[in-house]
């Protein structure tokens, strides 16, 4: 019996050896991918900042719009998928140590005025940026302090990290930190 499993035993293990056939042609080539920054896979998002953003008035509708075209401010892809945020300067603020650092607020963003109220308002695709400023009141003499010259950041966040749920959009240090962008990293364009 021993005999038989090892003459079967053979038998199995030669047949099988004997079932690989010619080597099929090679595959094609892979394209190679970006390198990633710091250590990281692929390009995590980008920061953009555009200074000398102004705004035309639309009297028929009331409102105050631009259109930022991403293609003019910076060669990153943008997918349909992505997220993109968009932060207005309010100034500078003094520290408790007698330096000062920039502030920005997330749009939307309301003021409260006299007249009534104004709204910075933001629409996108993966092509371009909307940025619109509403009102609950005749905006045609609205002041050029909100409508001249103004300064944004806009941050564009692949998919993936926009959804985690420690991802906090509110704060623009906290998204440049989650995505290992440093100040000195940020794209600075003026488009006046």
């Amino acid at each position: 019996m021993n005999k038989f499993s090892t003459i079967l035993g053979t038998f199995i293990v030669l047949f099988f050896a004997a079932c690989e056939g010619p080597q099929g042609p090679p595959g094609f080539d892979g394209l190679d991918g970006l390198d990633g920054q710091d250590g990281l896979d692929g390009i995590q998002g980008q920061v953009v900042e555009v200074e000398g953003v102004n705004f035309g008035y639309d009297f028929d509708a009331n409102l105050f719009s631009t259109l930022i075209t991403f293609s003019d401010v910076t060669n990153f892809e943008v997918f349909e998928s992505d997220a993109v945020l968009v932060y207005r300067h309010d100034g500078l603020i003094d520290l408790n140590d007698g330096s000062t650092a920039d502030a920005w607020t997330q749009i939307p963003q309301n003021y409260f005025l006299e007249g009534g109220t104004i709204q910075y308002v933001f629409a996108h695709t993966f092509v371009d940026l909307e940025l619109f400023i509403d009102g609950n009141f005749d905006l045609s003499n609205l002041s050029t302090d909100f409508t001249d010259n103004q300064l944004f950041r806009i941050v564009f966040i692949p998919s993936e990290f926009a959804q985690s749920p420690d991802f906090d959009a509110s704060n623009i240090e906290s998204v440049m930190s989650k995505l290992h962008i440093d100040e000195e990293e940020v794209i600075q364009m003026d488009i006046q």
